[in-house]
């Protein structure tokens, strides 16, 4: 019954050892904050860095953002264990605070689906100093409308 037990602790252990083998992704960090930068002295360009902390070459195989207003760059060739690599985003620095979001795919073992969620956010002040274009009142755009 002991050497049962033990053959079965064995191979629970070397399960687990085995799941846990292969390329590994680990980001210095998830979000980047812009902070309050205005448009004319930022061109938007941000790094996310990352280690392969496996055992084994990790490939990035796509990476997404939420709207067309960012910008990402991959990668192309695989990131060997021990090193480590970036992903750009250029976020073309509309007025306004933003959100938004990045997926990153991968092979990397440690998470989920092999997809890392990554985040870019801040406020851009237009070159006036506002964080908004001046806003045109109903009555305004009805007298730019053309008179029939």
């Amino acid at each position: 019954m002991k050497k049962l037990g033990l053959l079965l602790v064995a191979v629970v252990f070397g399960a687990t050892v085995y799941g846990q083998s292969g390329p590994k992704i680990e980001f210095k960090t998830e979000t980047i904050d812009y902070g309050t930068v205005k448009k004319a002295d930022d061109n938007g360009i941000r790094l996310f860095e990352f280690t392969n902390t496996g055992d084994a070459p990790l490939v990035i195989t796509d990476v997404k953002t939420t709207c067309g207003c960012t910008v990402p760059s991959k990668p192309k060739e695989p990131i060997m264990p021990g090193k480590t690599g970036e992903i750009q985003v250029k976020y073309n620095m509309n007025p306004g605070n933003f959100s938004k979001g990045i997926t990153v795919m991968s092979n990397a073992v440690n998470v989920k689906d092999g997809s890392t969620q990554l985040r870019i956010k801040g406020n851009v002040l237009a070159p006036d100093g506002t964080t908004q274009a001046p806003k045109t009142s109903t009555m305004e755009k009805k007298k730019a409308l053309p008179q029939s």
